[in-house]
């Protein structure tokens, strides 16, 4: 909760990798871990001499990235070097863009809800949101501290990830709150998912975020100094390190402290944000023209193929599954929230003509054992079509819901059919009318007390007699049927 009178004032900046296989300049491999420096040549090692050449892929999924995410795709962007020296840098520049980018003027609009004091979404309002432009640029290396301090501590530069290519988001300072931050970082992630622009694993570190936040009075209309929130490995984190650093100016401000221009990092073992350096601006990295490039072109006829092959996005899928399926809002936003996941309940829904129930058992049953087990969706030994078919056999009467239960853990865990499992476990529901009538004469006939007090009016013994002949039958029995003889016979 922000302090009354105050109001903050948070932009966000996005690298996400973009889903290539090899870098962006070169033909290196793009791999996560391995020996250090082992996927590396004389162009992202920055040797005197070696020319970079640009990847024909990375403009195909910088295209799709923007166009999903309502970028103007320009049709000719310059590459440029941004000079500063760090030791994970090995040219001393990084090539980026800046004057001229790839794409820019994007509107995108995102659910966001403020969260009560268990983190529980209040409401979902939509929020538009101003991009400013979505650059390309070249990941640095990495910087490895290892061994234990004052023993044996050593660092060392590992380029592997030195040339990797990356988009940079940029949004214009719309955010008020850290958790409409939060919302629109997941967003960002779900889209380049969705389209394959990228992995967008933050944990893995091929989506980084970071977040320029400052504070003002409400009514100000100009900006104080802002804060940089760097090297933000998860969306949790970041919405913590931007509660902690609006807190923390508002306070300096209210001292009358300085609130000095500069870079800080997320400590997460004392929840407290720490400086790293000063930040810079535009000039001191004295940007120009990348010599070494050609200003990249693109047509109309390649933005149009692009437009093309984007598939349908999940704000308009959670739409579709409301207005064609009859779903809540929830339950469609959280199918949309995994794009294997909302599939699979396509395909279970079309087969069932059931979509409430194909919705219920996806979010219920199959994520669940999803969950517990680390698998995807993808990797489920349960296809949509096998779920279809355990809940055609549930309406169908031949088993009760808890027996369906049962049945769907064993298929998840060994693949088996519904037909082999429901089999092998002896479940097939008696509803043979003729049958259960048998059993529910014997137990009227062998419960007579019981029966009196029924007729006399103590109508919770129902459930008494439901339980005597299910019991009677080993859980056979079809219950629809049972409660329709019951009914009539007392």
């Amino acid at each position: 909760m922000i302090k009354d009178g105050w109001e903050a004032v948070i932009g966000m900046e996005i690298h996400a990798q973009l889903a290539t296989a090899t870098k962006i300049f070169c033909s290196c491999a793009v791999q996560t871990g391995g020996e250090p420096n082992a996927n590396t040549c004389p162009v992202c090692l920055g040797l005197p001499g070696a020319l970079p050449v640009l990847n024909r892929r990375v403009v195909d999924l910088a295209a799709r990235a923007a166009l999903s995410l309502g970028l103007q795709i320009h049709e000719t962007s310059i590459f440029a070097r941004k000079n500063y020296f760090y030791p994970d840098l090995p040219k001393g520049y990084q090539i980026s863009q800046y004057d001229k980018p790839f794409s820019s003027n994007g509107s995108l609009t995102i659910l966001t809800s403020e969260r009560d004091d268990q983190g529980r979404a209040v409401e979902w309002k939509p929020m538009t949101i101003r991009l400013e432009r979505m650059h390309l640029e070249e990941d640095a290396g990495k910087n490895v501290h290892e061994g234990l301090p004052d023993v044996d501590k050593y660092s060392y530069v590992d380029l592997n990830r030195a040339g990797t290519p990356l988009g940079e988001i940029v949004t214009a300072p719309d955010f008020r709150t850290s958790w409409q931050a939060y919302d629109y970082v997941n967003h960002i992630r779900r889209v380049l998912q969705w389209v394959g622009a990228s992995d967008a694993d933050m944990e893995k570190g091929n989506l980084r975020c970071e977040a320029n936040v400052s504070v003002r009075k409400i009514g100000e209309t100009g900006f104080r100094n802002k804060a940089e929130l760097k090297n933000l490995n998860s969306v949790r984190f970041m919405q913590k390190a931007i509660e902690f650093e609006i807190e923390r100016q508002i306070d300096a401000h209210e001292k009358g402290e300085a609130v000095n221009q500069e870079t800080r990092l997320w400590d997460e073992k004392n929840q407290i944000t720490r400086v790293m350096r000063s930040k810079e601006d535009a000039h001191d990295y004295r940007y120009f023209p990348e010599p070494d490039l050609q200003p990249l072109t693109v047509t109309n006829e390649f933005i149009e193929s692009v437009k093309c092959s984007i598939p349908e996005l999940p704000h308009a899928m959670r739409d579709r599954f409301i207005d064609v399926y009859g779903l809540s809002f929830s339950d469609a936003s959280q199918l949309v929230n995994d794009k294997g996941r909302a599939e699979y309940f396509e395909t279970t829904a079309r087969r069932t003509l059931n979509p409430k129930m194909s919705a219920n058992w996806v979010l219920g049953e199959l994520t669940r054992e999803l969950n517990n087990s680390g698998k995807t969706t993808a990797e489920s030994l349960v296809t949509a079509e096998d779920l279809a078919e355990l809940i055609k056999t549930l309406e169908a009467g031949k088993i009760n819901n808890s027996q369906a239960k049962e049945v769907f853990i064993e298929m998840f865990n060994t693949g088996s059919s519904v037909a082999r499992v429901i089999e092998d476990k002896a479940f097939e529901q008696v509803s043979d009318p003729g049958a259960i009538e048998k059993i529910v004469d014997e137990i009227i006939a062998a419960n007579e007390a019981q029966t009196a007090a029924y007729r006399a009016g103590n109508e919770k013994l129902f459930g008494f007699f439901v339980g005597q002949v299910m019991k009677a039958s080993q859980g056979k029995a079809n219950p629809k049927i049972v409660n329709e003889i019951l009914k009539s016979k007392l």
